[in-house]
């Protein structure tokens, strides 16, 4: 597993507890050598940082042909990897990636909003900005519906540029409650101007309602060409996660799934808008809470794995769904480097890079 994040630690253990009794060893890299799926597979590896596609790709081949890996599953720098099928199958390693034209459009929000809504995919209002009078604009002309707004990089920052507008001054109540990633316009503005007065590039930013609701996130498997095969909605409530019998929610899943022909392990967001579900963003890789779904009487992993490997996913009933699960806190204990400061590895099991 390439990339591999501190939840792809939970995606190994589905993958050594696979129905098919399988047995499996799962490679691990990532560029953090403190990275905690690091600990937890047979062999690690650590990526190198900073490089270009072409140069993580090359690095990508050479650990597979190496190593003789089966099946690679990156959850991340999918830009570098789609598109190389055969170049990957030449050394003996199947690729679980969806199309390059899928990862470029959905790597761009801009994109994806553009290309979902001229096919009859429900999303809300955006605006993109470049600079501080775009932005300016942009907030003027969506505030006209009397929605909070927010901002969000157009590009693939995970939720780290996240802001919901809000020129109101901190109260002594606001520091009694958790802290909202929350931002002033005028800061963000500011923040814009002098970052193309100093030469430094400024991402676009979108700008769009703030959804209050409860976040859907709908993990997805797919046959490549776009046919979804199980669709299971997730939805947070603080600790709690609740996985939904949602035929709507599944619906634009599907539509969007096709439209984009994904394959594999994808993931679809949505929320409400005056109570109907807009598109928030779909990723052309696993979610971070894939692994929810084995309450679901679901192993998404290895349903993927053999659907890569042998064209039949193995699953034969329909996902259970309803389950009201509780997130709790979960400690591994992994083996220490000499020195006492950093983990290494400790066991785990399949998958590649």
């Amino acid at each position: 597993m390439s990339s591999a994040g501190a939840a792809t630690v939970q995606i190994m253990r589905l993958l050594r507890e696979n129905p098919d009794g399988v047995e499996v060893t799962i490679y691990a890299s990532n560029v953090d050598p403190s990275a905690a799926a690091l600990s937890a597979c047979d062999v690690s590896a650590i990526e190198p940082r900073y490089v270009s596609n072409e140069e993580y790709a090359q690095f990508a081949l050479e650990f597979c042909r190496t190593h003789r890996i089966d099946v690679l599953i990156p959850p991340r720098r999918l830009d570098a990897l789609a598109g190389r099928l055969a170049e990957f199958a030449a050394v003996g390693t199947s690729l679980m990636c969806s199309p390059l034209s899928a990862v470029t459009a959905l790597t761009s929000k801009v994109l994806t909003y553009e290309i979902a809504g001229a096919a009859g995919i429900p999303v809300p209002p955006w605006r993109e900005a470049s600079n501080a009078e775009e932005f300016y604009a942009a907030v003027e002309e969506l505030s006209r519906t009397g929605e909070t707004l927010c901002i969000k990089p157009s590009g693939e920052f995970s939720a780290f540029g996240f802001r919901i507008l809000d020129d109101r001054p901190l109260t002594m109540a606001n520091l009694r409650v958790a802290p909202r990633p929350v931002a002033s316009v005028e800061a963000i503005a500011d923040a814009m101007r002098r970052a193309a007065q100093e030469g430094e590039s400024v991402s676009p930013l979108l700008v769009m309602p703030f959804l209050e609701g409860p976040e859907m996130s709908i993990d997805c498997l797919s046959a490549p060409g776009g046919e979804l095969l199980v669709g299971i909605p997730r939805a947070k409530q603080g600790r709690f996660r609740l996985l939904l019998d949602d035929p709507t929610a599944v619906d634009i899943a599907r539509r969007l799934v096709r439209h984009f022909e994904l394959a594999y392990l994808t993931n679809v967001q949505l929320r409400y808008r005056a109570g109907e579900p807009v598109l928030l963003e779909a990723n052309p890789r696993p979610s971070a809470g894939l692994f929810h779904t084995e309450f679901a009487d679901m192993n998404l992993p290895w349903a993927a794995v053999r659907l890569l490997l042998q064209g039949d996913s193995g699953l034969r009933h329909p996902p259970r769904l309803g389950a009201c699960l509780a997130v709790a806190e979960a400690v591994m204990e992994v083996t220490p480097q000499l020195d006492g400061r950093l983990p290494v590895r400790r066991s785990a099991d399949l998958v590649a890079g």
